[in-house]
């Protein structure tokens, strides 16, 4: 994770020098941040340096398809007339054990529509999450499960 923000402090400062904050020179400088970062590897994180930036890039993909579905269901159904809704908070038990895994995951929920993190039981091992649409709360946690959870435990450990 330290590599990361470093990798991409290093890209932000190559579009400050170069004076051309465009995409193509903000990845450039992002790949030149790797190559300085696999020249020095020792300090920060050596051969899967790549692949853990690939995982976070893949998490933030996952994120923004569902943010994009889930504000297209939620605007179906506020549009729809007869808007047969069954809001209510379901417990999610948690596979992730750290405090920043945990926080982490109930953000991306949150800030997925319909959807909020409500509580984490004191033990650490329940999400409590209300959904705007709880008629199949199994399938929601396991929506939750093999998404969300399932990236953030690729990347971070």
């Amino acid at each position: 994770m330290i590599a990361f923000l470093f990798n991409l402090l290093l890209a932000i400062a190559w579009v400050t020098v170069t004076g051309s904050a465009s995409l193509h020179n903000l990845v450039f400088g992002f790949l030149l941040g790797a190559l300085a970062l696999f020249i020095i590897r020792e300090p920060f994180g050596g051969n899967g340096y790549l692949r853990r930036a690939g995982l976070m890039l893949s998490l933030a993909a996952l994120f923004l398809k569902e943010l994009t579905l889930s504000a297209w269901r939620v605007t179906l159904t506020v549009l729809s007339p007869d808007m047969k809704l069954k809001p209510g908070i379901f417990a999610f038990p948690l596979t992730v054990t750290s405090d920043f895994e945990i926080t982490l995951l109930a953000n991306l929920i949150t800030l997925t529509p319909g959807t909020l993190s409500v509580d984490v039981a004191t033990d650490r091992r329940t999400l409590y999450v209300h959904a705007l649409d709880c008629s199949d709360p199994e399938a929601s946690k396991r929506d939750i499960a093999n998404g969300f959870e399932r990236k953030i435990m690729e990347a971070f450990r």
